[in-house]
């Protein structure tokens, strides 16, 4: 395997690629991001393209995708899906289909990236769906900056994290993802894709959610027989105290339930409230945690999701975390659309 045989390949989900070609993308990052400390110019794409959908908004993303093509000589094109005429309903008179209109861009651009998920679904699944269609008429990558199953950029940035903050040793160690109680209603995709990324690198994965908040039993069977196959271990546990008790990293975020789609938001945040003791907070952080390092995609709700302390204090990980979203990116465009370093 070589890190050039990954150009032209989509990443849709974390399970789309191997550990070995996790590998490569994390050692492309560590070259790249050395690069950009020492003020060494990497134009790896220069004069290619980037097209960005975003049919929901973003921060980190969009600043770390546009900013990562420029520093790579290319360009990135934001497209707000809003202002074309695309439609996801592929029959007469709703607008151009999937199909026409990934065909066309595969001759604008050197690779596609598409951030579909939450609100503008209208199933669990759909946004996987519309990537796949995208993936099969579009002969580029395409990547898949956040859907309603998957966040595989957000994967390989977090376990990049935790090896350079653990030296490079993960395996063994114990990581819980943890439901925690917000207002704002959110989807599955971080946390789904933490949990794979970490079972394949054969950490002790711990999912601590209450019992009406499971996760995709697909993705949970997943994360289950990757970290059969890595030597680690995966488990689901309802008590939060319990699951917590020696973690080295802990990831507390919000997330619906499985009927949210049915439900509607006000009955989501009904049953959330039932929940409101479920926090990552500094008490937890000191007694339970070993020694409890936060890990966090953002944006996270202080005070409710972890408290104001455990966000700013010398075990927080979540701002390094962000910046890396730039570096992993950068292997992740160079590795798929053939960039040279």
């Amino acid at each position: 395997m070589s890190w050039f045989d990954l150009a032209g390949r989509d990443l849709i989900a974390e399970t789309d690629w191997t550990r070995e070609e996790y590998d490569i993308a994390m050692k492309v990052t560590d070259q790249l991001k050395g690069a950009y400390y020492s003020r060494i110019p990497h134009p790896t794409l220069e004069y290619k393209t980037f097209a960005m959908m975003f049919f929901a908004g973003s921060t980190r993303t969009r600043m770390s995708f546009e900013t990562a093509m420029t520093q790579l000589g290319g360009h990135a094109q934001f497209i707000d899906p809003q202002t074309t005429r695309l439609s996801l309903e592929d029959k007469p008179g709703a607008g151009e289909t999937v199909k026409d209109t990934a065909e066309a861009m595969e001759r604008y651009c050197d690779g596609v990236g598409i951030r579909l998920l939450d609100d503008k679904i209208r199933y669990y699944g759909e946004a996987d769906e519309v990537m796949q269609k995208f993936a099969k008429h579009c002969r580029v990558p395409i990547i898949n900056m956040a859907s309603d199953i998957n966040h595989p950029c957000q994967s390989l940035t977090d376990i990049y994290t935790m090896h350079e903050k653990l030296d490079a040793d993960v395996r063994g160690k114990k990581i819980v993802i943890m439901w925690a109680w917000s207002p704002w209603i959110r989807g599955w995709c971080s946390v789904q894709g933490t949990a794979l990324i970490s079972s394949l690198y054969g950490m002790n994965v711990v999912v601590a959610n209450p019992p009406e908040y499971d996760l995709d039993p697909r993705v949970m069977q997943d994360c289950r027989d990757l970290a059969s196959a890595s030597g680690g271990s995966f488990e689901v546990s309802h008590d939060l105290d319990s699951a917590l008790d020696g973690a080295t990293v802990v990831f507390p975020r919000n997330w619906f339930t499985k009927d949210r789609y049915e439900i509607g938001k006000e009955k989501e945040a009904e049953i959330a409230k039932q929940y409101v003791s479920w926090k990552y907070s500094a008490e937890r952080q000191k007694k339970l945690g070993n020694p409890g390092y936060l890990l966090q995609c953002m944006p996270v709700d202080r005070g409710n999701e972890a408290d104001a302390e455990v966000c700013d204090n010398r075990l927080s990980w979540i701002l390094d975390q962000a910046e890396n979203r730039l570096h992993t990116q950068k292997a992740i465009l160079t590795l798929t659309m053939g960039g040279r370093l």
